[in-house]
């Protein structure tokens, strides 16, 4: 590490604990998250970093969540390896790194198809739920990279049985076959209504319920469809 790299994560770090707030702590803690800082300030702090991946590869290095955070948002997506994301994948602690990391980096990467089919089949269930993330991305923008009819089978076998994060992801990805694809919606409701998945999740007034056959029907409405 140079002496410059080393008193910017130094810097950056300070910064990041002179945010923490014990109240913003409690909430992140009671979604898996172990840090107190706000998020909006924590953005504003990558923004005047600018994009600057040998910080970012440091910042990662110092296992603290919100540098992690940070470290994410300062990346340069295509200069990791898929090796590089594998490994930051699984050594990502929390679910908010987890999320940030498979949204700015894995789905921007030219590794994105590859890690999906590797991610999709891990035993572990956040890797698995990190692969069924990038396949309801295929499912929107790239489906000739997927067979709709066999992800559909899958679903309907092994979500309703699907540990939380793994389920919460093919729920999306059944959701984006039935919103995406008007000739596989009927069976997509047809399998969300069969396995109720999600069908009691407390959803905030004027926000989409993420149960597959509503979260499908209020998109297609608003498309027009």
């Amino acid at each position: 590490m140079t002496a410059a790299i080393d008193t910017a994560v130094a810097d950056v770090l300070a910064e990041l604990a002179s945010l923490e707030d014990p109240r913003m702590r409690g909430v992140n803690e009671r979604h898996g998250d172990d840090h107190g800082v706000n998020l909006t300030q924590l953005r504003q702090v990558a923004k005047r970093l600018k994009t600057n991946h040998e910080l970012a590869q440091q910042l990662w290095a110092t296992d603290v969540t919100p540098a992690k955070l940070v470290a994410v948002l300062i990346s340069k997506p295509k200069a990791y390896s898929a090796d590089d994301l594998d490994r930051m994948l699984r050594e990502a602690r929390v679910p908010k790194v987890r999320d940030w990391l498979v949204n700015y980096l894995a789905k921007k990467s030219p590794h994105a198809e590859r890690l999906r089919q590797t991610w999709i089949a891990d035993p572990d269930e956040h890797v698995a739920a990190a692969g069924w993330a990038l396949t309801a991305e295929a499912v929107a923008k790239r489906p000739e990279l997927v067979d709709l009819d066999a992800l559909l089978d899958t679903i309907e076998a092994e979500m309703k049985q699907a540990p939380a994060p793994t389920q919460w992801e093919m729920n999306t990805t059944l959701a984006y076959i039935g919103i995406h694809h008007p000739d596989r919606r009927e069976r997509a409701l047809e399998v969300g209504e069969r396995l109720q998945v999600l069908k009691d999740y407390p959803t905030p007034p004027n926000c989409t319920s993420p149960y597959a056959p509503a979260w499908i029907g209020e998109m297609v409405r608003r498309q027009g469809a």
